[in-house]
């Protein structure tokens, strides 16, 4: 039975991810920075007795990221798949941008997720295991008004890539997820908090970018979920170094 070490897990991609997961018996370990959302989260989940195991950390915090790491080899002795799923989002003109919005999204997007991995390397290799981190598609063009959000994604795609050479050795695969705007609680806080006081026509400002026109649509965190659980699967092995857009073709003019 393997164990899953999900980020970000108490909501969105991350509980859809741990929802996929769960389906097929693996034993999953749940970090996320909120409390009280983890709990209702492994409530919701409602897994079988030793399945599960909750972790309340900051990983932009390094001493938590090896916190956590520890946590899932004391719950079960083993650590064979990492999804880095935690991460925030912000927006606005550059020239308005402070150092705290840099700082804070670049220390969860980026440097969270690569001491996640540094602690989990020499446990991953015992298992032949995968990272899976989970970017944007704002990490592989660049998105005007979003400039901090777009490198601290644009970093995790390249941190996957080079990962994934340096580890190929040690039989751990490391892969990128690129989604689009996905229909989650992050979706609604930037329609809340950019939306200039209408956050349905922020959505609708997005989707217009979109090649499907009027059939466009947000991607669904279990859509998203089953490309994860595919990437961590033994079908999925010669595939390591990839940076996959779940984006509806979005990126796929540039």
């Amino acid at each position: 039975m393997r164990t899953v070490l999900i980020t970000g897990a108490a909501s969105g991609m991350g509980l859809a991810i741990a929802k996929r997961f769960l389906s097929g018996s693996d034993n999953l370990v749940l970090v996320d920075i909120n409390a009280q959302k983890l709990a209702q989260a492994a409530q919701e989940l409602q897994a079988p007795t030793g399945q599960l195991s909750e972790v309340v950390a900051d990983v932009s915090q390094p001493t938590d990221c090896a916190r956590l790491v520890q946590a899932a080899l004391s719950f079960s002795g083993r650590l064979d798949v990492v999804i880095n799923s935690a991460g925030i989002w912000v927006e606005g003109p550059s020239e308005q941008a402070s150092e705290e919005e840099w700082d804070r999204t670049l220390s969860v997007n980026l440097k969270g997720p690569f001491f996640v991995c540094r602690h989990a390397i020499p446990h991953l290799e015992k298992t032949n295991g995968c990272i899976i981190n989970i970017a944007s598609d704002a990490g592989l063009v660049g998105n005007a008004g979003a400039s901090i959000y777009s490198a601290s994604k644009g970093g995790l795609v390249l941190l996957s890539r080079s990962l994934a050479l340096e580890l190929a050795p040690k039989g751990i695969r490391v892969n990128a997820v690129c989604p689009c705007d996905v229909a989650t609680p992050m979706i609604d806080y930037q329609a809340a908090t950019y939306g200039n006081g209408d956050p349905e026509q922020y959505k609708r400002n997005l989707l217009a970018h979109y090649p499907q026109k009027h059939r466009a649509r947000f991607a669904t965190s279990d859509e998203v979920a089953e490309l994860v659980h595919y990437l961590a699967s033994d079908k999925a092995a010669p595939i390591t170094g990839a940076a996959l857009p779940i984006d509806f073709g979005l990126t796929a003019g540039y």
